[in-house]
């Protein structure tokens, strides 16, 4: 008799032993992801420890010089504990399986496909 997947996982990793920001990923996606536990990431900074200050943090040094890249990047984004896990959808997909829905996040009354100051193709079809 084959034990279920998703019941065996929920078993490794009982929900109730979770981080406040950790969601229970089903054993596909926990393959690969990293560390649980908090690291420090090459800027000095804990990733995935709760205090969001710290005195190696680039938001701490912060000038109008700073380019904001340097916070950009995995090395920010704690692979178990990160706040968008949160998200309906990435609970969906993480936890669930479902992946998200494709165009929730488009804009069909926009034309974005030309530059800024360019005509748009609507407003071009419209003059002819």
């Amino acid at each position: 008799m084959s034990k279920d997947p998703k019941k065996a996982a929920q078993s490794a990793q009982d929900p109730s032993n979770l981080d406040p920001f950790e969601i229970d990923f089903l054993p596909q996606f926990e393959q690969g992801r990293g560390p649980r536990e908090a690291f420090v990431n090459e800027h000095g900074v804990v990733i995935g420890d709760h205090e969001y200050e710290s005195d190696n943090s680039p938001l701490e040094q912060w000038t109008a010089e700073t380019d904001p890249e340097v916070m950009a990047g995995d090395e920010w984004v704690h692979p178990y504990k990160d706040i968008g896990f949160q998200s309906a959808e990435n609970r969906d997909l993480f936890e669930k399986g479902i992946l998200p829905q494709s165009g929730i996040f488009t804009h069909p009354d926009k034309d974005v496909s030309f530059e800024p100051g360019e005509a748009s193709s609507t407003k071009k079809k419209d003059e002819a």
